[in-house]
């Protein structure tokens, strides 16, 4: 791997470009010369490789002559996946472990190894599987997978996913998000001798390959790591036959119950209560899986300056589980955006889907989460039952642009059969089938069309395997499909993610601020944004005024639930979870009439690392220009004060700008 290295070095010293096709013959070409196995020098392990020559092997890698602006070349030839940082954010999906679940959707599959909806096979899920839904050896898997790729890790948004989060026990609650934090805390990162891109292959002794037995793989095990597997090796989660690579246990009743989910004979609750009720182990775990308010909160401290910081804690839930009680509790634990399973605003296709929930309940909570000044990233899906292609059409015109709803992101994917899914019985009997290739896309690209310029369509499938998919769209490249129908209609196109810079660079004399104003029933909204002549977005802010009577209303509903917990713990004595509703109780200041909101400030640009210059946007101070407009904005508009919903690891970046800690958010007066 070495010669490939130093021939991409030559290459670059020349000024000859390195792309994928170049890098394809040097490894090819290498193969042959070498005789061994040409996935031995794969891209995916030339980074790995580069990065144990320089920890372990300085002298070594001194000899390759490597300036910090030829390294920084380098990396972006050897970067796998360079996309999953180019928003300027490195991001970390966990999920929470399986849970009964407060809804019975039609379309939802039911995979018993899994929180209701996801998939064993699903990546996150099949990574949060192997660490016993384990939320610290989680990040510490993706963080040094992330880190091993050659991203940036500085700032993190961490995407907690799994059963609707307000159905967990609160305790659990509040302990995984502290071990979220901590695991960042810790750096718990692996060694480059724990990753199995560089165990090598038979054919490559002698090539480079890194030795990961011995004493050198057990010290690239992150201590916090090791304590944890030996915790759930303890309790019988984890198989300690192989010491230094444990291997998470499933469920012996898994099998048996799965069955019996899809030959229709139990449901998923049903199935749960029989697989993990009566499961010492995770009964086991489940005693130790708690945590205070305090150990939650002195993480989040550390983690204001620590070296991988959260800059985005993102939950999910659903829309008639908001309540402005749960929103202070979610957004005390650190959250600043809310994943909304929406799926349709028409309350015909909700009830056809047993969705359970009203039209209203959907209308009710964007109000608070507005409010309360979060991130809305919604759920949307055509083709349910009883939908039809010009129904989706006009289902998702109202959902984008009525006052009512207006997400700020949204996942916008198709219904797709799973065989553990209710939705079986009605594609059997023909009440339910799938939209044609054509038509399926014809649909999105409609959706597309109607995006307005303030939201952002973050996907447009799940990550099932196309193997898991009984009928419906089995095309992972179904997003591209749809843009290059957009390009070819040559119709204008606002929604974000279509017109971001990405990887690429950026001149600041190339941009003009431009300001997207919209209503909502609660909030005059102000979408600013920097684009360049094209209409290409570097950067944006969302400024949310809220309406005085709105506010007032929200106010005196806090007091009033405030009021009735008061009398609970009263009547229960001296009881409660210690340091969950004792320390929740105290008065905690939210929002007040007067006071603007800031819900997110977002400069693209692949992510740097904090501290660092670069020639990406994030680094030209279009960030800090967004939120002195925005202050102006705010007392123009005659606010007293402004708010914003900041995440643990930037509340050291807002000090600098003039804010101070205010209750759940920080304050600045104008």
């Amino acid at each position: 791997m070495e010669h490939i290295i130093e021939q991409i070095l030559e290459m670059l010293r020349a000024g000859d470009a390195v792309d994928d096709r170049v890098l394809v013959k040097l490894i090819h070409a290498e193969a042959r010369r070498a005789g061994g196995d040409k996935r031995a020098f794969a891209k995916r392990r030339l980074l790995p490789f580069y990065q144990h020559v320089k920890r372990d092997e300085p002298e070594r890698w001194k000899g390759w002559g490597i300036s910090p602006e030829l390294e920084e070349r380098l990396l972006k030839v050897l970067r796998m996946k360079p996309r999953r940082s180019a928003s300027g954010v490195a991001t970390i999906t966990v999920i929470t472990k399986p849970w009964p679940c407060s809804g019975s959707c039609l379309f939802c599959p039911s995979d018993i190894r899994m929180p209701k909806s996801y998939l064993a096979d699903e990546p996150a899920c099949a990574r949060a599987e192997q660490a016993c839904f384990d939320p610290y050896l989680q990040v510490s898997a993706r963080l040094t997978a992330l880190s091993q790729m050659g991203h940036a890790t500085d700032k993190i948004e961490l995407i907690v996913l799994g059963g609707t989060w307000s159905d967990y026990p609160r305790d659990y609650q509040v302990w995984f998000m502290t071990e979220l934090f901590r695991a960042l805390n810790d750096d718990a990162v692996a060694g480059v001798a724990a990753n199995p891109l560089l165990r090598g292959f038979a054919e490559d002794a002698g090539h480079d390959s890194v030795r990961a037995d011995g004493p050198s793989a057990d010290a690239s095990v992150p201590p916090g790591v090791a304590r944890r597997r030996e915790q759930l090796c303890r309790c019988g989660l984890m198989s300690a036959a192989d010491e230094a690579h444990p291997r998470a246990l499933v469920p012996p009743a898994a099998r048996a119950a799965q069955h019996a989910i899809d030959e229709g004979r139990m449901s998923y609750n049903e199935a749960f209560r029989q697989v993990y009720g009566a499961n010492d182990a995770w009964g086991d775990a489940a005693a130790w899986q708690r945590a205070t308010f305090e150990q939650l909160e002195r993480e989040q401290r550390r983690n204001e300056t620590a070296r991988h910081r959260v800059v985005g804690l993102v939950i999910e839930t659903r829309p008639d589980a908001i309540s402005p009680q749960a929103l202070a509790l979610i957004r005390r634990m650190g959250a600043t955006k809310i994943q909304m399973g929406v799926q349709s605003v028409d309350q015909e296709t909700l009830d056809a889907n047993g969705r359970g929930i009203q039209v209203a309940q959907i209308e009710r909570a964007f109000s608070l989460l507005r409010l309360f000044g979060f991130k809305i990233h919604a759920h949307f899906m055509v083709n349910l039952l009883g939908a039809t292609p010009e129904g989706d059409v006009l289902d998702y015109q109202r959902f984008a642009t009525a006052d009512a709803f207006q997400p700020d992101e949204v996942k916008l994917y198709p219904c797709a059969l799973i065989a553990s899914s209710r939705l079986s019985e009605r594609y059997e009997d023909g009440s339910w089938q799938p939209y044609g290739e054509d038509e399926l896309v014809d649909v999105l690209t409609r959706d597309v069309l109607a995006t307005p310029a303030f939201t952002r369509v973050s996907r447009m499938i799940r990550d099932f395997s196309s193997k898991d998919i009984v009928a419906g769209n089995k095309k992972p490249n179904l997003r591209q499909m749809v843009e290059d129908r957009l390009r070819a209609s040559n119709e204008r196109v606002q929604e974000i993610r279509f017109r971001e810079i990405a990887t690429s660079e950026v001149s600041p004399g190339e941009l003009r601020l431009q300001v997207v104003p919209y209503e909502t029933s609660t909030t005059s909204e102000r979408f600013l944004q920097w684009v360049t002549s094209e209409g290409r977005i570097a950067g944006f802010l969302r400024l949310s005024l809220p309406h005085d009577d709105a506010v007032r209303a929200l106010v005196e509903e806090l007091a009033g639930a405030a009021g009735q917990t008061g009398r609970r713990d009263r009547d229960a004595g001296a009881g409660g979870d210690e340091g969950i509703s004792a320390s929740w109780s105290k008065p905690m200041p939210v929002v007040a009439p007067g006071e603007a909101m800031i819900r997110e400030v977002h400069v693209y640009g692949m992510a740097a690392r904090v501290g660092e210059e670069g020639s990406a946007a994030q680094h030209h101070g279009l960030g800090r220009n967004l939120v002195e407009r925005a202050c102006e904005m705010a007392r123009e508009a005659g606010f007293a004060r402004i708010n914003v919903i900041s995440a643990v690891g930037t509340r050291e970046y807002y000090r600098h700008l003039g804010f101070y800690d205010h209750g759940l958010y920080q304050q600045r007066r104008l």
